[in-house]
């Protein structure tokens, strides 16, 4: 690959069976793949295992990409899909003491928290108190830079939910910020 490739060049190549392909691929999102799944189950080896799970469905699935979105929408949407599958049957069992173990201990009051953390940890912090849902628009469009009509296509939602959802977890966000004494520092 003499110059860089396009992802939809490359899941073409993948469905061909090109294994340079793959790892190429593979690069490219790993990490955005990861910090996606990360953000939405809170686990670093659930998220692990999660992202070995998509870039395997997107390996078996290269040859069904259509191109009708951006190919990071399309693996984004495969990457949502499996977390959300995972979290409602998570939901459905008991707690188990490695989760029990994870959940964070509020002895700290928010400002002695909020002290204790560099800005980019206490605005992630404060992303923690969000809905999942508004987590989940404000992680897409902030960190994954994708429009309205992707995030559309990745959660399958209207737009009009989308601007909505957005709407409201950003002033929520804004909120959450401002109790915590952080300056926001975006739109």
């Amino acid at each position: 690959m003499d110059h860089e490739i396009n992802d939809t060049e490359l899941l073409s190549q993948i469905a061909a069976g090109e294994q340079s392909a793959v790892r190429t691929l593979f690069a490219r999102h790993l990490l955005r793949i990861f910090r996606f799944i990360m953000r939405k189950t809170g686990n670093e080896a659930t998220a692990e295992e999660l992202t070995n799970e998509v870039f395997l469905e997107i390996w078996r699935h290269a040859g069904k990409f259509e191109g009708r979105s951006a190919a990071s929408t399309w693996m984004l949407s495969i990457a949502h899909n499996r977390t959300v599958s995972l979290l409602r049957r998570r939901s459905e069992a008991q707690l188990d003491e490695g989760v029990a173990e994870q959940i964070a201990d509020a002895a700290d009051t928010p400002e002695t928290s909020a002290s204790k953390r560099g800005k980019g940890e206490q605005i992630r912090a404060c992303m923690d108190q969000l809905t999942p849902d508004h987590r989940e628009i404000i992680d897409l469009v902030y960190y994954h830079e994708k429009s309205i009509s992707e995030v559309s296509e990745v959660l399958d939602i209207p737009e009009g939910t989308v601007k909505t959802r957005m709407f409201h977890a950003r002033k929520k966000l804004g909120d959450i910020l401002r109790e915590a004494g952080v300056d926001r520092g975006w739109p």
